[in-house]
């Protein structure tokens, strides 16, 4: 009877651990990205280009704070740790980023219910976008690595994708769009066993570590497991209600509006093209 009475109590044991299995897990990101200078008479030096290229690096060095449980999570920019946004300098070097507004963004998802949440700030404007998690047709590669302690296995996921570049040359917007074949490489461990990771990449057995994404790269620096500190998990309820496809419709007319005002401002004949790829 004792030895029964240890089975259950073991048994539930297990079942409350695994109901109150919760974590933390920091992720540090950074993007490549491509400058061109436009127009024959431009008057940006090579002196004035590597200290754009400089503040675009800083632009994309963030750090970002998963809190989880099995089945929710919340991702978000830790504003107090990543790099400071860059600032207009000398010699009308302006960078501009109209992505999400950082510490105001949170993306929550739902991997039970296999749907997410993500409030975003487009330019001044508050947005929350609700639809369905992607599904990722991941391949097992059978290759492993060490992250830190955790033992890490490789998967990859190839896609088709289609890239907008807009730019500004000798006074002229244009537009060029062109598809793309893009690998993402993804290294999840399943020592921390919940299907999720950071930004919206889950969907494999084991969390996610690492993530080569074109040009973009996310790597997990810490993980802190069932800490003595409630973990909270909401769900944003802020912003106007949108799903992906119109929000990147949304995002596509804001970036043209913004590079017709840049346009109008210069009025110089020279042009600067940045694409930001991924």
């Amino acid at each position: 009877m004792r030895a029964l009475v240890r089975i259950v109590v073991l048994i539930l044991t297990i079942t409350v651990n695994a109901q109150e299995f919760s974590g933390k897990a920091i992720y540090k990101t950074h993007r490549k990205t491509n400058i061109k200078i436009g127009g024959e008479q431009s008057r940006m030096t090579p002196e004035m280009e590597k200290q754009l290229q400089e503040r675009m690096k800083k632009m994309f060095q963030k750090t970002f704070v998963l809190n989880f449980n099995r089945t929710e999570s919340t991702y978000k920019e830790d504003v107090k740790l990543s790099s400071p946004a860059p600032q207009a300098g000398s010699g009308g070097i302006m960078v501009m980023s109209i992505g999400g507004g950082g510490g105001f963004d949170i993306l929550y998802k739902n991997m039970k219910e296999q749907r997410f949440s993500n409030k975003t700030d487009l330019m001044g404007k508050l947005f929350l976008v609700k639809d369905s998690l992607r599904a990722y047709d991941w391949k097992m590669t059978g290759e492993t690595k060490n992250i830190g302690k955790y033992t890490c296995y490789k998967a990859t996921y190839e896609r088709e994708e289609e890239n907008i570049t807009m730019s500004v040359e000798d006074g002229e917007m244009k537009e060029i769009t062109k598809k793309e074949k893009v690998v993402t490489t993804a290294w999840y461990t399943p020592e921390v066993p919940i299907s999720n990771g950071p930004k919206n990449y889950d969907g494999l057995p084991g969390l996610i570590l690492e993530i080569n994404d074109g040009d973009l790269t996310i790597v997990c620096t810490e993980i802190i497991l069932n800490p003595k500190d409630t973990i909270e998990i909401k769900e944003p309820v802020k912003g106007k209600q949108v799903d992906s496809e119109t929000f990147e419709k949304i995002s596509r007319e804001k970036s043209k509006e913004m590079m017709e005002r840049f346009r109008s401002k210069r009025g110089d004949g020279n042009g600067i093209q940045i694409r930001i790829g991924g």
